[in-house]
């Protein structure tokens, strides 16, 4: 793989004018295509589950009972200054709303609060049914808001009119605002970064080009598969933060060689042939794991996967092939300046700072900062035997493998050099650490989101928590059971034998009258639990009712589905729930797997997926504690606490899982890298720190920031991602990739790079860092030394 990237790095550096017409005809041909055949009105934001109870009772009431078939919505009526909605006035003013909202675009039925006597027991709220023969995602755009219109009448002094239910559930979220943050963040830590705006800006142009190609064809395919506007969302959020991310490593690979006096062109290839042959590596594991999540079984899941896989396979084509390109634009103008602050720290990186080791594992920088190496391979050092750091600062190993830290020794070494000094301490304070933080999602509870957290001031919202008080949170969540009576010898003496039997049952405060379709020998029956829609109870009832169909079906002769918003998202839980435990075998499976192939090591595979489920479980702590128990919910715009959304863990899994190896292969392949040549260990650990910690510490922090920007986001699912994905790559990168593995390093020392030789034998060499394309740059006094077998 390196030599075919390095040749595609060549070519795409000299016909760059040809590569960025290909890809700006991509980016028009995405956009005309989405013109013509899709766009943001034809996403889909519904829910189901093929084959599952709730979805079959569904299918079949489309046919039975077309307007209880599709989403509904709320009017609830509120009476002020001490009225009562059963007034004359008030009254007058609800039958002729109602009789407005029948009339608005795509309503099948209106059930008046009169009829259907929803009206609290002190009379001041009454709740009236809309409901559409359609889903949600099949409404018109403006037809909530012509639904609201058409009620505003009645909104009048005494009078207030909030409208909600489960048509306004799963609205589009909108992230412009949020793309714009993200990248303006980005910008500040690439500049920082790099000291120079032409090179940060590099890495944010390539990844928009990449993202508007994702993008722009995903929703070109909305006019003829389901993509929800959540998919949309974190394919952006995904494509955006890994596009910037994989050009950061390209981009810094390649400025470490111009500095290094290495011509544009062949620096441009050997970048891509060896930090893109790690960011494909990466970029691939993303692509698995995320394609991984089409097995679940559930669309709406499906469509997420696959958009997100398709923006981060983007970004790895946009990475090996547009940026190599735009470099040859840029020419030697990426250079950094001579004596500029960049050099200098470019040069330290380099071969003028690289560790002397000796056959013995000693080193020894003289006054001129060269290395020196005696005859019998031991080092001089004022007769001593001691290392010695010259004049220069560069870096040395005294005999007991620990570095001695010059001027030249930047942030990340130091810090590695403190984690490294006492690993096993190190290791105990992160497994505590991380434990404390996982402690809250042991009691975890996953539901689908409902109108209960939608902002506050949303009009759903507030009708959603009025219902909640004055009718019982239950009225928010209704159960339909939809009843077979066709084998019964009287149907409608066996519907009602059914409502009364579960009206018996534990948390049910209310069994409306069947409604009986006698053509199908079918009755739809509501249940309005005691419990809220999200509420553990809740489901507990969804499940106790079906526990009892047999018993049911003995005493009437009628078979039972349960279905409604309620026990679809108690099927999705049970669904997802099923699948996470294997999903995450298969994940932790495929990361011991392909880090077995590229370090060719025991326990860096192992010590990567112990760090891996450490944070997975830590930040789903940290999601429980901030949307589930409310703590510091506040900073971040959460103003009410609920449930964890269903989908979380499992996007979790796979996504963090494949920015981790970023992580692990562009980190830990330096300290191999390093390991290989001198034999030291230790040395290795802080030699990886010195190369690639800084770079790791900017993408980390560019990730970081962009999923962080979609927290402004309304969608209550989409804040959950954005804050357990930012708080994931932090917690990955700076407390286990910066923290966790080094000391892991430091504490096995040369096991950690053991590997039997029957095994080494079998195992495919990968080459992801590109060893057999020749050597990097290095400083022109820097003194090749035989690699040491000492500790």
């Amino acid at each position: 793989m390196p030599a075919f990237l390095h040749r595609l790095g060549r070519l795409a550096f000299r016909r760059r004018r040809r590569m960025l017409a290909l890809w700006l005809a991509l980016v028009a041909a995405a956009v005309v295509c989405m013109t013509a055949f899709g766009g943001t009105g034809k996403l889909d934001n519904t829910f189901s589950i093929p084959g599952s109870e709730s979805q079959r009772a569904l299918d079949r009431m489309k046919t039975d009972f077309p307007t209880f078939s599709g989403t509904s919505a709320q009017i609830v009526f509120t009476a002020t200054d001490g009225q009562k909605v059963t007034d004359p006035a008030d009254s007058a003013r609800i039958r002729a709303a109602l009789g407005a909202a029948a009339s608005a675009p795509q309503v099948a039925k209106v059930v008046s609060p009169f009829d259907a006597h929803t009206i609290s027991a002190d009379g001041t709220t009454a709740v009236a049914q809309v409901r559409y023969e359609v889903p949600q995602s099949a409404l018109e755009p403006n037809a909530l808001d012509a639904l609201k219109s058409a009620v505003a009448g009645a909104n009048q002094e005494g009078m207030r009119v909030d409208v909600g239910g489960s048509a306004f559930g799963n609205a589009p979220s909108e992230s412009h605002r949020s793309d714009i943050i993200g990248v303006g963040v980005a910008l500040v830590i690439l500049t920082l970064t790099f000291g120079s705006l032409l090179t940060a800006g590099i890495p944010v142009v390539t990844a928009l080009f990449g993202v508007a190609t994702a993008i722009f064809g995903a929703l070109s395919l909305t006019g003829t598969v389901s993509i929800s506007s959540t998919a949309q969302s974190l394919a952006l959020m995904i494509g955006l933060a890994v596009g910037i991310d994989y050009a950061l490593f390209i981009v810094s690979r390649h400025r470490f060689h111009l500095a290094h006096g290495m011509e544009p062109e062949e620096s441009a290839a050997l970048a891509v042939g060896t930090a893109g042959s790690a960011v494909v590596f990466a970029g691939l594991t993303v692509v698995i794991a995320m394609t991984g999540l089409t097995v679940v079984g559930i669309p709406y899941l499906t469509a997420m996967g696959l958009a997100a896989a398709g923006a981060v396979l983007i970004a790895v084509l946009v990475a090996t092939t547009l940026l190599p390109a735009i470099l040859g634009f840029a020419g030697t103008r990426l250079t950094p300046g001579p004596g500029s602050r960049a050099m200098r720290r470019e040069q330290a990186v380099g071969g003028a700072g690289e560790d002397a080791v000796g056959a013995t594992g000693d080193s020894l920088a003289s006054a001129t900062g060269e290395n020196v190496l005696s005859g019998t391979g031991d080092n001089v050092a004022g007769g001593t035997g001691e290392s010695v750091a010259g004049g220069t600062g560069e870096h040395v190993v005294s005999r007991t493998g620990e570095h001695v830290a010059g001027a030249a020794a930047n942030a990340a070494e130091r810090w590695f050099r403190l984690v490294t000094r006492r690993p096993l301490l190190t290791l105990v304070a992160v497994v505590a650490s991380l434990g404390a933080l996982a402690w809250a999602a042991h009691d975890m509870r996953l539901a689908l989101p409902d109108n209960g957290t939608a902002p506050t001031s949303s009009s759903q919202r507030i009708a959603f928590d009025r219902v909640g008080e004055k009718l019982g949170p239950g009225f928010n969540g209704p159960l339909l059971v939809l009843a077979d009576t066709s084998h019964s010898s009287d149907p409608a003496t066996a519907a009602q034998r059914v409502a009364a039997t579960i009206g018996a049952l534990p948390d049910v405060a209310t069994v409306g009258k069947p409604v009986a379709n006698p053509a199908t020998h079918t009755a739809l029956i509501q249940v309005i639990p005691d419990s809220a829609p999200s509420d553990p109870a809740t489901k507990t009832l969804v499940n106790s009712i079906r526990d009892d169909r047999a018993a049911i079906q003995r005493d009437t002769g009628a078979t039972v589905q349960v279905t409604g918003s309620t026990a679809v998202s108690v099927d999705v839980a049970a669904k997802l729930n099923s699948a996470l435990i294997p999903f995450a075998a298969v994940v932790i499976g495929l990361s011991l797997l392909l880090l077995l192939l590229v370090f060719r090591s025991l326990v860096v595979p192992l010590k990567a997926a112990a760090g891996f489920l450490l944070s997975i479980a830590a930040t789903l702590g940290a999601v429980v504690g901030v949307f589930q128990l409310g703590h510091l919910g506040s900073l971040i715009g959460v103003d009410t606490t609920g449930p964890v959304s269903s989908f979380l863990p499992i996007i979790l899994l796979a996504v963090l899982f494949g920015l981790a190896m970023d992580y692990e292969v562009f980190l830990v392949s330096r300290m191999r890298e390093s390991y290989l040549h001198t034999g030291n260990p230790l040395g290795a650990v802080h030699s990886g720190a010195r190369h690639s910690g800084r770079v790791v510490t900017a993408a980390a922090l560019i990730m970081t920031s962009v999923f962080a920007a979609f927290l402004t986001s309304d969608s209550t699912m989409l804040k959950q991602i954005a804050f357990a994905l930012a708080a994931g790559v932090l917690l990955d990168a700076f407390v286990i990739r910066m923290t966790f593995v080094p000391a892991v390093l430091a504490l096995t020392r040369h096991a950690a790079w053991w590997l039997p030789k029957w095994l080494e034998r079998r195992l495919p060499d990968l080459d992801i860092e590109g060893d057999r394309l020749g050597p990097a740059p290095t400083a022109p006094e820097s003194v090749a030394l035989t690699p040491s077998t000492a500790d």
